[in-house]
Formats: structure tokens, C-alpha cells, sequence
């Protein structure tokens, strides 16, 4: 009984052992790696605008009904800071003007101490959905 299992044992070992020695060769089909290469490019694509958009700080500029002054606003902006993008935004009945995209509250507030040499009053620091450049390493435009 005791040969009979071991040699039993030892025939399994062999037949397992014999599978590893085998030889199987796999083909890959070489369209497979182009596959996946267009994937990863069409997900750097697709997620890439999701990663647009993050929570940061704008600087409230002006907050009026008369469209004219807001134009005026921005056009001054522009000329001082030329670096700063701005914002006009219509939210009924008022236009609303917001520059920068600032992702601390650190960074709009060294802007907002110059901002007010031109612009005197009113001017806030707003919580804001800024907008950054993915294709940068996480560095955020002005």
C-alpha cells in the first residue's frame, strides 16, 4: 500500500513537473501593442479636460448692473495686468468681473494688494472654480 501511494506521488510530480518543460511559445499579435497605445492616448485625451478645472481663488472686481462699467473694468485690468486673465460673467441682472486663477488664498492676496492701487474699493477674494493647464506639471496660470 505504501508503494502503491508513492509511486502514485511520484507520478504526479513528475506529470506536473513535466508541464513546466513543455515549451509553449505564444504568438502575439503585434496590432495588440498599437491597441493599446492609441487606449492610453484616447484616456490622456478624454481625462484631460476633466482635469481642467479644480476649487482655487478669483479676485471679485466688479459686482454692477451696468455692462458698460464692467467693460470698462476689464479694459483697465488688462492694461495694468496684462498677465491676469479675467472673467466677465452675466448672473441676471448683474455682470460680474473676476480675474486670475489663483489656487491659494496666499497668491490672491499679493494680487489683490496691487489690484487695489488701480481699483480702490470693493474688490473681494472669491472662492471660485479656477482653470489650470494639464499638460503642465500642475502649474496654474494667472
Amino acid at each position: 500500500m505504501r508503494i502503491l501511494s508513492l509511486l502514485l506521488i511520484l507520478l504526479a510530480f513528475h506529470e506536473l513537473n513535466a508541464q513546466d518543460s513543455t515549451g509553449v511559445v505564444v504568438h502575439k499579435d503585434p496590432r495588440v501593442d498599437l491597441l493599446l497605445k492609441k487606449s492610453i492616448e484616447l484616456n490622456e485625451y478624454n481625462t484631460r479636460e476633466a482635469r481642467r478645472f479644480v476649487p482655487g481663488f478669483r479676485i471679485l472686481i466688479i459686482n454692477t448692473n451696468d455692462r458698460n462699467k464692467a467693460n470698462e473694468a476689464k479694459a483697465r485690468v488688462y492694461r495694468n495686468f496684462p498677465e491676469l486673465k479675467s472673467y466677465l460673467v452675466y448672473q441676471a441682472p448683474f455682470f460680474k468681473l473676476k480675474v486670475g486663477n489663483f489656487a491659494s488664498q496666499k497668491e490672491a492676496e499679493e494680487y489683490l494688494n496691487r489690484l487695489q492701487t488701480v481699483f480702490p474699493a470693493n474688490i473681494y477674494i472669491v472662492r471660485d472654480t479656477i482653470e489650470v493647464n494639464p499638460d503642465k506639471s500642475g502649474e496654474l496660470e494667472k
